[in-house]
């Protein structure tokens, strides 16, 4: 059998028996067709495989200036994909058995912002909100949508994947509860407790709940759609800049910004985890790495140095 037949084979397992989400689907698709692309491997008949022409095309993934991380999501589509052929008796060893590959990740601190900078965002936004004499202008329905996408990021953590995806049956806004689904499909349950924010959640429904009842989209933009990753992006880098806010900002710095913040006030990092819908604690364990601050106030208040005079005495 060749590369590309028994390529489509696992795509089926992957959609119809492994159930994957689309996005990852789609990862899936994308690094094994270049796998096939590399030196015409979809010509090969899959017996033809073996370490050394694997290790070729990991070598090829380095030359082609990958990130390690890139490189390792890559490696990891291959070995599901030789291991499915061995379990299904297609290959009689799987190619990986006989080599070790170890792909490091530099250790990346996420960037957050500090709660001055959510503030200044919120604050200014909710001044232009209340500038308005005339509610019924779209602007004034656009200010408030804006305002409950950036609420819902900093009171949630969510990714801006899972913001963009809420549906209209995943929210209930009486008790601000919202159902999120996550990678792979895995949902979970987070609470908005802030009025304030509640509040503004509310009056976006009314603004536009035709539209949302009839997209059965939460959140939409201005074509009455379902509001876009982009689009968020664009939104936040806009008020970011007149602001007054001298830094680059995105979604995904809320969700960073969320967790430290959580830490500082000495919340268990396993609950983060859950609020994150991290499904390993290592992932949200990084966050311990940037929460400085709490770590000033220990050592300012607990270390036993603290007090102690040795001259003078």
């Amino acid at each position: 059998m060749k590369l590309e037949e028994v390529i489509k084979d696992f795509k089926f397992h992957c959609k119809f028996e492994k159930n994957l989400s689309n996005k990852t689907l789609d990862a899936y698709t994308i690094d094994l067709n270049q796998f096939e692309q590399f030196k015409d491997y979809k010509n090969l008949d899959i017996n033809e495989f073996d370490k050394h022409k694997l290790k070729d095309y990991v070598q090829s993934l380095y030359e082609l200036d990958f990130k390690a991380k890139t490189i390792k999501r890559k490696v990891a589509v291959l070995k599901a994909f030789f291991t499915y052929l061995e379990f299904d008796e297609i290959i009689l060893v799987s190619p990986f058995r006989k080599m070790r590959i170890s792909i490091k990740e530099p250790t990346t601190l996420p960037k957050t912002m500090e709660l001055k900078e959510i503030v200044k965002i919120l604050k200014f936004l909710y001044k232009i909100k209340e500038s308005f004499n005339d509610k019924n202008l779209y602007s004034y329905k656009a200010i408030v949508r804006d305002i409950a996408v950036i609420e819902i990021l900093f009171s949630t953590g969510m990714r801006v994947s899972e913001l963009c995806n809420i549906k209209l049956n995943n929210i209930n806004l009486q008790a601000g509860i919202i159902k999120i689904k996550g990678k792979g499909d895995k949902e979970r349950i987070i609470q908005i407790c802030d009025n304030e924010a509640k509040k503004v959640l509310k009056e976006y429904f009314e603004l536009f709940s035709e539209q949302i009842k009839k997209t059965k989209c939460f959140l939409i933009n201005r074509l009455d759609k379902q509001i876009s990753e982009q689009s968020v992006r664009l939104m936040i880098k806009k008020y970011q800049k007149i602001s007054g806010i001298d830094k680059h900002i995105t979604p995904h710095m809320f969700r960073h910004s969320f967790a430290t913040l959580l830490l500082e006030e000495g919340v268990d990092v396993r609950y983060i985890q859950h609020m994150l819908g991290h499904s390993s604690i290592s992932t949200t364990q990084i966050y311990t790495k940037v929460n400085m601050k709490q770590q000033t106030k220990i050592l300012n208040s607990k270390h036993p140095r603290k007090g102690l005079i040795f001259v003078n005495e």
